[in-house]
């Protein structure tokens, strides 16, 4: 059935005659006028909607072309489409056909955005989502990557982590590494110099970062000498070996330290002394040469104290990958009670030198810490909160220059060349990968066991003369006691 407004044939439905409409109208014809109709529909919930559809000949038949409907579509907007239509058909264009070729056209506009944001993206990769990719699927370092990622978290990605790849250029890196060379940290800022090299030569062998660095690659126009402090000695050659008299000094000191702490009255307040595990470590990479990440690394299943040797596996050997090997110290009288009196602090775990949770070793930056803490007149930087800021470990009162825990490697293997120890032991002593061809190393396999278990016994032997009670009373060992007694600037004895 037709129905028409109620003022009559040749008027309009008016919105509240719409409202109006019975649920008995379902399936009903709604005319408006110049072609356009509405069926009205009823839904399971009685609401009521009229859908509205513009009558037209094509190819001599009926044809209809939707319009909207109401109420979700208002009246105006379904007139509107109406006219649209009969616009198009005085073009002669179907109606129909158009808005399918609109709705096409709006589809390939679409696409067209979304194309160009991915593009935009792709050319907005950052320098973060650059390293971020390398950390994982570029390099695989002994810690996982740990100390790689907590570096590039704190030097790098504040600054250059949200730059665009193609728009980073050789002055951010400068000005990124120029931040941790102005803190005094030059080491750092060349290992870091170097790790960032690496990063963008391995983008520079993939997609998506290849066709963003066709410019150059920023890192390559570095010159890490140029950044660095003009003193700074890039080889990173040090030479510092601690004489008798400040391996003497360092002793005092901590018996000093120690004997200070047991006489305060307010241990709350007092300075406590370096820590006996920390000591410990000291006096036994002095005695073996050994390296003290290698040592802050050691298991008790890998000592053996009554064999008195200690077994240092590859895995935790520093050294570039297939240039490691296991090795086997011998310890010495002197070696052996310190690795005894340590037992008796952490032998109940099964590290020997263990972290705070007792389920793994201590970070091998610890004793560097603690030591290089207690030297801070060398230290380019601002006082560390919840560290201590003094100079109670400067030996010599500082005549000398810093002293490191490695230096204690290099001074080991110095007095083993004092003792005549030849180099070649000494080589083994230190577990460096020989020089040479493969084929010698693979035929000349002696181990030279005995010769380390002697030049170890006569350096811990030289340790002990050291520390005999009649050298600290000899005129040396005075000697040693006025230098750490005397006052700042004075000149050493």
């Amino acid at each position: 059935m037709t129905r028409y407004p109620k003022s009559g044939r040749g008027r309009r439905w008016t919105v509240a005659e719409l409202k109006a409409i019975r649920n008995s109208w379902r399936g009903d014809t709604l005319a408006d006028g110049d072609g356009l109709s509405g069926t009205v529909r009823v839904s399971d919930t009685n609401a009521t909607t009229v859908h509205w559809r513009y009558a037209f000949k094509r190819d001599g038949k009926v044809a209809w072309h939707y319009c909207g409907t109401w109420p979700n579509s208002t009246l105006e907007a379904i007139r509107a489409a109406r006219d649209a239509a009969r616009e198009a058909l005085r073009c002669r264009v179907d109606p129909n056909e158009k808005r399918e070729a609109d709705r096409v056209e709006a589809r390939e506009r679409i696409k067209a955005v979304i194309a160009e944001d991915e593009r935009r993206k792709a050319e907005d990769v950052s320098v973060e989502s650059l390293v971020r990719e390398w950390l994982k699927s570029g390099v695989l370092r002994k810690d996982g990557n740990a100390e790689l990622i907590r570096v590039f978290e704190k030097d790098v990605f504040p600054r250059i982590g949200p730059r665009a790849v193609r728009a980073l250029t050789e002055q951010d890196l400068r000005e990124t590494l120029g931040v941790v060379v102005g803190r005094g940290a030059n080491r750092l800022a060349v290992t870091l110099y170097r790790d960032i090299r690496q990063a963008f030569r391995w983008a520079e062998k993939r997609q998506p970062w290849r066709r963003l660095l066709t410019e150059g690659n920023p890192a390559e126009l570095l010159q890490i000498e140029t950044i660095v402090d003009p003193a700074y000695d890039l080889s990173n050659t040090r030479t510092r070996v601690l004489a008798e008299a400040e391996i003497v000094e360092l002793q005092s000191i901590f018996h000093r330290m120690a004997t200070d702490y047991t006489r305060a009255t307010n241990k709350r307040s007092a300075h406590r002394p370096v820590q006996l595990t920390t000591q410990h470590a000291l006096w036994i990479s002095l005695s073996t040469a050994c390296r003290m990440g290698e040592l802050l690394m050691a298991q008790w299943k890998h000592l053996d104290l009554d064999k008195a040797t200690w077994f240092i596996p590859k895995e935790n050997v520093k050294g570039a990958r297939g240039k490691k090997q296991d090795h086997r110290v011998f310890l010495s009288a002197f070696a052996l009670q310190h690795f005894q009196a340590l037992h008796g602090l952490t032998g109940g775990t099964a590290w020997c030198f263990p972290s705070s949770d007792k389920e793994d070793h201590v970070d091998v930056k610890t004793v560097s810490k603690q030591v290089g803490d207690r030297q801070h007149r060398f230290k380019k930087r601002a006082l560390l909160p919840g560290r201590r800021n003094d100079d109670s470990l400067v030996l010599g009162r500082g005549a000398n220059g810093e002293w490191t825990p490695h230096d204690l490697r290099r001074t080991a293997a110095t007095m083993l060349q004092a003792l005549g120890i030849a180099p070649e032991v000494i080589d083994r002593c230190q577990n460096h990968v020989l020089a040479g061809s493969r084929v010698r190393r693979h035929y000349l396999t002696h181990a030279y066991d005995q010769e380390k278990r002697q030049a170890w016994a006569r350096l811990g032997k030289a340790l002990e003369t050291i520390f005999a009670p009649e050298t600290m009373g000899s005129s040396r060992g005075e000697a040693v006691r006025k230098n750490a007694a005397a006052p700042e600037g004075a000149v050493p004895a």
